[in-house]
């Protein structure tokens, strides 16, 4: 009887299986191209980073902008309208390192554009490497890498991911603009040299600039711009989204006497030929021009596997510290600064393909109205003289605990100690901290000193907490954080500058665009950590190391 049911049973089965439907081709093309649209990547990823961005920037020269830059990315992509940095450190360094990580401070290493680097005993930058020389000249303004980023950056994700095969590049007037985002395993970053005026790069990559670096650089586009004057764009009764030409509060360039449309360009006393062209809209036309011949040169998103190219304008930077934010040169500034956006995308279409790409745009850090303007408008704000905060604090230990050097640097408004001196004198942290934090309360315009390393007993609300805390690297920053009232500058008469926890430091633009994006919107609470994880999820790539951010799910098509 079993083996009766076990014949049936095999015979049932052997039916079945040759009843089977036969995958007519129309089948398989179908199998093949669910396939193929779960394997899609787009051929090019442009990271796109403004230097000093404030995010409501881009509403208030919106009429002032074309419709194939700022407006094509904010009307035909997605924009997190309340976009934060998540960290107590907007500097330039920290900055890009997060949006390419989507790491913390705490975590990446990249506490500032300098830090005191316990383990060496000195000042380091973030970008320094010693052993490494300049590839472009005989200078030594080459001598950097990523070497001080800890961890993986979107692009290193790509090169191992891809065994190496996509190409990743990096782009800047700025040595720490173009390497930090680029990342370790990246075939290259160029920077700008004032000297010469040319693009160079370090032997961390590569032993000699490309070709394509040297015919650029052989185009002298410097030596054109040096001679020019920069001309207001439009009728100066036209930029109603800024102040009068030369308020007090602004700076003077080099060489000038008013803060007053025409600038001209003249290299200060010991400086380079071409470093006025930082403080210029020359300096992001020359930034686009460069990437444009990366583009072409290294054949950008044309290859198998998908490329990235990150590109940091680094101008605005210069500019917003010298004149403000409600300077007449600063909305000259982006209305420029949205044509060479414009003529960016306009080459992804014309070399990578329409719908080809995908880009991403977001800024280092914001930036607090000039102080000299909030005063013009009844708001609390003032500068203090750099030096101030650090002798005070000088005194008050050496008042306490006798002569000695008990304070080793006070850098981004951090005082760093020296723990060998401590231990030798028995003297407790929290000793210190209380007493510190008397003397310093009583200092105008201090309205906190933050024990980094006690920040759970700090009376701070827990969004300042959590800024302070992703922040805090043990080998590269400070034990107090002295805190500041908003609208309050250390160490600059004219201008302004950025590196605080307030909104107008923390709050920056993050626009997507391109392949795999769906346009629109949100006011839900992003941050700058989301960045990162958002690109490699549409990539479908594992994030970068360090990575604590989310991806923001609504903005990616499914």
């Amino acid at each position: 009887m079993r083996l009766i049911f076990s014949v049936l049973l095999v015979s049932v089965l052997t039916t079945a299986a040759f009843a089977q439907p036969k995958k007519t081709s129309a089948t398989t093309a179908k199998i093949n191209s669910s396939a193929r649209k779960m394997l899609a990547r787009p051929k090019l990823v442009v990271g796109i980073v403004i230097d000093q961005m404030r995010y409501d920037y881009l509403y208030r020269y919106y009429d002032k902008y074309g419709s194939g830059g700022f407006r094509r990315m904010m009307d035909g992509g997605f924009n997190a309208r309340n976009n934060h940095y998540h960290y107590a450190a907007t500097y330039t360094g920290p900055g890009h390192a997060a949006i390419y990580t989507g790491s913390a401070p705490a975590l990446n290493g990249i506490v500032g554009n300098d830090f005191y680097e316990r383990n060496l005993g000195r000042l380091m930058y973030c970008a320094e490497d010693t052993t490494v020389n300049t590839v472009g000249n005989t200078g030594i303004a080459g001598k950097m890498s990523p070497r001080n980023l800890l961890v993986t950056t979107i692009g290193d994700q790509l090169k191992l991911a891809t065994d190496g095969r996509a190409k990743v590049i990096g782009i800047a007037l700025k040595d720490r603009g173009a390497i930090l985002p680029a990342g370790h395993a990246a075939n290259a970053a160029y920077w700008f040299d004032s000297k010469d005026g040319n693009f160079i790069s370090s032997t961390f990559y590569q032993n000699e600039l490309p070709q394509w670096v040297q015919t650029f650089n052989a185009r002298k586009l410097p030596e054109q711009f040096i001679n020019q004057k920069w001309e207001p764009t439009l009728a100066m009764n036209q930029y109603t989204e800024s102040t009068i030409d030369d308020e007090p509060y602004e700076s003077v360039l080099a060489g000038e006497t008013k803060s007053i449309f025409p600038h001209t360009f003249a290299i200060q006393a010991g400086g380079s030929k071409y470093e006025p062209l930082r403080t210029s809209p020359y300096g992001d036309q020359i930034t686009k021009e460069f990437a444009l011949a990366a583009l072409k040169g290294e054949q950008l998103g044309q290859h198998d596997v998908t490329d990235m190219l990150c590109v940091s304008f680094s101008s605005p930077d210069y500019i917003g510290h010298a004149f403000g934010t409600h300077a007449i040169e600063t909305e000259d500034q982006y209305i420029r600064l949205d044509r060479q956006l414009a003529d960016l995308l306009n080459e992804l279409d014309a070399t990578v393909g329409k719908g080809q790409w995908v880009a991403f745009l977001s800024a280092d850090h914001g930036v607090v109205d000039a102080p000299g303007f909030l005063q013009q408008n009844r708001i609390p704000a003032g500068v203090r003289g750099y030096g101030e905060i650090g002798e005070a604090v000088k005194a008050a230990l050496e008042k306490a605990y006798g002569p000695g050097q008990w304070m080793l640097s006070y850098f981004n408004q951090q005082i760093y100690l020296n723990h060998t001196l401590l231990t030798e004198k028995k003297i407790a942290m929290q000793d210190v901290y209380e007493m510190l934090r008397a003397v310093l309360l009583k200092q105008k315009a201090v309205v906190n000193v933050v024990n980094l390393h006690n920040l759970g007993a700090e009376a701070l609300p827990l969004l300042q907490e959590n800024l302070f805390r992703n922040v805090y690297h043990p080998n590269r920053s400070g034990d107090f954080y002295v805190m500041q009232q908003p609208g309050w500058l250390e160490g600059r008469n004219k201008g302004t500058t950025h590196g605080t926890t307030y909104a107008y430091d923390t709050h920056v633009p993050f626009l997507l665009y391109g392949w795999g994006i769906v346009p629109g919107q949100t006011f839900r609470r992003t941050h700058i950590h989301d960045i990162a994880p958002t690109i490699t999820a549409l990539l479908g790539l594992l994030e970068p190391s360090g990575c604590i951010g989310n991806p923001l799910e609504e903005a990616i098509a499914k």
